[in-house]
């Protein structure tokens, strides 16, 4: 972001304040229309920053009544006593609606009683991304200026929830910065990336921008920031390609954008569904996926969080460490969310080479599978694997020894060991079971075996 930008800022954030408290007006304006909807903007005329937010309530959810002064707020269904969700959307490269908007308003309607605002700013997002940046540190100013008219309403600092996606995550932490870091929460779905991951800490989404700040990534390798920029941030399936969409170019606009959406649309099934989407604090996607990850007593205490509206995450202590990543699996459509489980294999001899099992877990018509490799000369592999039915629901468990492929010979060897599984968070070992005779298997084989637990 252009340096002088940022430093204009603090001279635009008085002018702004001045306009927002000490300005008077004369006329009154022409009567607004009940329902505003959000702008069109053009890619020729679409770099002008027009800023509309409009108010959503439970009546009428579908109505967005314009809130410019005052006495827009005090007329309409705002209840200054609840807590404030704020809508900011991200780069619109077509200077369109986005698609999403109107289900994330009615959901978050239906999952709490809140005031929901959505900050139209398509005009000042159209366009060139780099045109869109540059409008971020007057938009911040916007935001800040409208949330001091709620203040004056008796709007609780503490109560307001912004909600970015991707540059409007950024939107949001410069808001909570110019207010210290006292607004209530911050969720930024994936973050964006370009122009951000070396930015900084005023100038990005950073833990310290609100009282509790959560990221959500889906796409790190591309348009979303590779970077921890909370105090808890999930990196779903690793926080790159997401299941279900796609993996060539040919497939067009949703190639590019499909993994950046996710994360919306992820916060959006969470506000829709109860199933969790809960996430794990590990080192590394890979060492989760290895099942050296179990629990999230380091650093949550047990509390492991979870995507969704409820209070931090579900991270129940103070102080709040920063930047911790957390990760999680999911499945490639609504609701997303998979039950985690641990599964082992204990060799009764070491090999002298590694040995690879594919388990699969079945369950109806549903199939999940994770290979685990034991390396030479040890005895135990272990690994997680997801799937998207309870584990009192999975009726057998599928093995496969598997082997090198040889034209010319075929392998024969065959090993034996014992097999157990657990949900995941592993707190202590009441929940795993294990089959209760030890499973041979030979090369490329399957081999079946039911698998019976107890539901919860």
């Amino acid at each position: 972001m252009p340096r002088g930008l940022w430093e204009r800022s603090f001279c635009l954030w008085g002018s702004l304040l001045w306009l927002s408290f000490g300005s008077s007006g004369h006329a009154p304006p022409a009567a607004q229309p009940k329902c505003t909807d959000f702008q069109n903007a053009s890619l020729l005329w679409g770099t002008n920053l027009k800023v509309q937010f409009l108010f959503f309530s439970p009546s009428d959810p579908s109505c967005g009544q314009l809130l410019g002064k005052l006495s827009d707020i005090q007329n309409s269904e705002f209840n200054a006593t609840l807590g404030t969700k704020i809508i900011i959307h991200g780069f619109r490269a077509l200077g369109t609606k986005p698609s999403w908007i109107g289900a994330f308003i009615r959901a978050l309607l239906r999952a709490a009683d809140v005031n929901v605002i959505a900050v139209d700013w398509v005009y000042g997002s159209t366009g060139v991304y780099f045109s869109a940046v540059e409008n971020v540190v007057k938009l911040s100013l916007e935001i800040s200026r409208f949330l001091g008219k709620l203040l004056m309403l008796g709007v609780s600092e503490s109560s307001i929830h912004i909600i970015g996606v991707s540059l409007g995550a950024h939107v949001g932490g410069m808001v909570g910065h110019f207010y210290k870091g006292q607004l209530g929460r911050i969720t930024g779905l994936d973050p964006a990336g370009p122009e951000y991951t070396r930015a900084s800490l005023e100038e990005r989404l950073d833990a310290t921008d609100a009282l509790f700040v959560e990221a959500i990534h889906t796409d790190t390798d591309n348009l979303g920031i590779r970077i921890p920029v909370g105090h808890v941030d999930y990196f779903v399936n690793g926080g790159q390609d997401q299941p279900g969409c796609p993996a060539f170019i040919h497939a067009g606009y949703s190639y590019l954008i499909c993994d950046h959406m996710r994360a919306v649309h992820l916060y959006l099934s969470a506000l829709e569904n109860s199933c969790p989407l809960m996430a794990f604090p590990c080192a590394s996607y890979k060492d989760f996926l290895a099942g050296h990850c179990l629990d999230c007593f380091n650093p949550f205490l047990l509390a492991c969080p979870r995507i969704g509206l409820v209070e931090q995450g579900g991270i129940k202590f103070e102080p709040l460490p920063k930047e911790v990543r957390v990760y999680l699996q999911t499945t490639s459509r609504a609701p997303y969310c998979v039950h985690h489980n641990l599964v082992e294999f204990l060799l009764q001899e070491p090999r002298k080479k590694d040995t690879n099992i594919e388990v699969t877990f079945l369950s109806s018509n549903i199939t999940s599978s994770v290979k685990i490799t034991i390396p030479k000369q040890q005895l135990q592999g272990r690994g997680i694997i997801a799937h998207p039915s309870p584990p009192c629901q999975i009726n057998q468990v599928r093995f496969k020894f598997q082997v090198p492929g040889r034209v010319w010979k075929k392998d024969r060897s065959t090993i034996v060991g014992e097999f157990c599984t657990a949900p995941l968070p592993v707190h202590d070992s009441k929940n795993t079971v294990c089959l209760p005779e030890p499973v041979k298997l030979q090369a490329s084989l399957p081999v079946f075996r039911d698998l019976k637990t107890a539901c919860v």
